[in-house]
């Protein structure tokens, strides 16, 4: 099996500390015949310890951009900018957050223990559960998600997503992944904030989609979806329908940004 070469590690993270992640994102929506891509910033506060609430801050920047469709016929037609996604701050214990209402202050009730998680709905408890071995996590991978749309490499990319997977575990799932079909590595490719970046790319199916990783600790930096051919709804092969930039650090308080 190909290997990335890439020395993945963390930072240290003490027990009153946070994980901090933002991402920075354009995704795409769409509203009747209309279709966009509409800017999102999204910010987590992850606790070492596991007794304390998770935060997450969403926001809309207001930026948009529309691939069908234009503003003017959009907001014609009754489109709002605030009916894209939930905004404000929300808490949760365990990252469980309810995104149907804002909450800003901390749950009354007791928390729910941890959940043990899946490749839809990763834990750390999952995580210490996956093995390290390249070859025995592609076979997990290829056997747990035989779906097209939810395969191997999308599974493996909503697990990172989260910002949790332990240095090990990366190292590994980014053998495994070079493991699968259509699968290649790509180095110098930017993420959407410039960021110079590994990138491990599946090219197949309907869409084009590259894993973006920091070289300086491999951890998960981004990623982007191309279109690979003309879809239905009339985008033109070669559209990006979606694209982000992560960024992850330490902080000692909920709600603080990194310097």
């Amino acid at each position: 099996m190909p290997d990335l070469a890439i020395e993945a590690s963390d930072r240290p993270l003490r027990p009153d500390q946070y994980l901090y992640v933002e991402t920075h994102a354009w995704w795409m929506g769409t509203f009747g015949r209309h279709t966009h891509l509409t800017e999102h910033r999204v910010r987590q506060w992850i606790p070492a310890r596991s007794d304390r609430v998770w935060l997450m801050e969403r926001e809309l920047t207001g930026a948009q951009k529309w691939l069908i469709g234009s503003a003017e016929q959009a907001a014609a037609d009754g489109f709002e900018l605030r009916d894209v996604g939930p905004v404000g701050r929300f808490v949760a214990p365990h990252g469980r957050f309810d995104l149907n209402g804002e909450q800003d202050e901390q749950p009354l009730c007791a928390p729910a223990p941890p959940r043990r998680g899946n490749w839809q709905s990763p834990t750390p408890a999952f995580f210490a559960d996956l093995p390290r071995d390249p070859e025995l996590l592609r076979k997990q991978l290829v056997d747990e998600n035989p779906g097209s749309w939810f395969g191997p490499f999308a599974a493996a990319v909503n697990v990172l997503r989260t910002g949790l997977v332990p240095a090990p575990l990366r190292t590994a799932l980014y053998a495994a992944l070079l493991g699968l079909p259509d699968v290649t590595r790509q180095d110098g490719v930017c993420n959407l904030d410039g960021q110079e970046c590994i990138a491990v790319v599946h090219d197949a199916g309907r869409t084009r989609t590259e894993l973006f990783i920091s070289p300086e600790d491999g951890q998960f930096a981004g990623e982007r979806d191309t279109l690979r051919a003309d879809s239905r709804f009339g985008l033109p092969a070669g559209t990006v329908i979606s694209t982000t930039a992560v960024t992850t650090a330490t902080v000692d308080e909920m709600g603080q940004r990194p310097a």
